[in-house]
């Protein structure tokens, strides 16, 4: 009978170290499945995972601390927000070529449709002769280019 105590009693002490040298892996399969198994799969990386406390060795199964998570989040609305600001530039800028479109294309009815343009400066009245016209023409034509786009074509 002591042999059979002192059996139970070696087998008893031997049991935690033979069950804590078995290893467990963690892996995830093609499809985002996660495994666990007792072997290292072949072709894929795998964790080994710590049975009795629950935490994992291996390929970036690190936890970030709370600092470093609250950096992260920081780094992300800041980028975020900048990327806000330059949506609200480009639209501000839109809204510019927008203007600009629509007033160059009026000045170009007024002298296509008027043969004579008056013009007021330094408080005296005159009309613009044949060559200014033109020019007045041609600088308009370049806003409605630049601000109009693909439009400017369509609409003339």
């Amino acid at each position: 009978m002591n042999r059979k105590i002192l059996l139970l009693t070696a087998l008893m002490a031997a049991a935690p170290g033979l069950a804590n040298s078995a290893s467990v892996y963690k892996w995830t399969d093609e499809n985002g499945v996660t495994h666990f198994g007792d072997r290292q799969p072949t072709g894929q990386s795998a964790e080994q995972v710590n049975v009795r406390s629950g935490t994992s060795q291996g390929s970036g199964g690190q936890r970030r601390s709370a600092q470093e998570q609250l950096g992260d989040l920081q780094e992300q609305q800041a980028a975020e927000q900048q990327q806000r600001e330059e949506s609200a530039v480009e639209e501000a800028r839109r809204k510019q070529r927008e203007a600009n479109c629509a007033t160059a294309r009026s000045n170009l009815r007024v002298i296509n449709s008027n043969a004579r343009i008056r013009v007021e400066e330094n408080g005296e009245q005159r009309y613009l002769t044949p060559e200014e016209i033109e020019q007045q023409r041609q600088k308009f034509e370049e806003i409605e280019d630049e601000n109009c786009g693909a439009q400017g074509d369509d609409e003339r």
